[in-house]
């Protein structure tokens, strides 16, 4: 089954789709499993860093997630040219 990321980016919020529960960062985000459906996702990133959460965030939605052009990790946050091959395997 093929579904469908919606994912909105807010260049002035580094930490769009993450929130922290507990001291644990979380990612959270929306599928179209269907045209007329939508389930919200919510996972732990297992981490109760910040800059470690970031990282994770994006290699789950831009990585992972093929539907989703992976030159839109730079709209989140600034990442340095190692940083950046890191997330994407290079």
């Amino acid at each position: 089954m093929t579904h469908s990321l919606a994912i909105r980016l807010n260049p002035a919020n580094p930490d769009h789709h993450l929130w922290n529960n507990n001291g644990t960062w979380f990612v959270h985000y929306t599928i179209h499993p269907t045209p007329l459906t939508k389930e919200c996702i919510r996972a732990s990133l297992g981490t109760n860093d910040l800059a470690e959460a970031r990282l994770r965030r994006d290699q789950l939605l831009f990585v992972e997630m093929p539907t989703v052009a992976p030159a839109a990790v730079e709209l989140l946050h600034p990442l340095s040219p190692s940083q950046t091959g890191a997330i994407m395997g290079k």
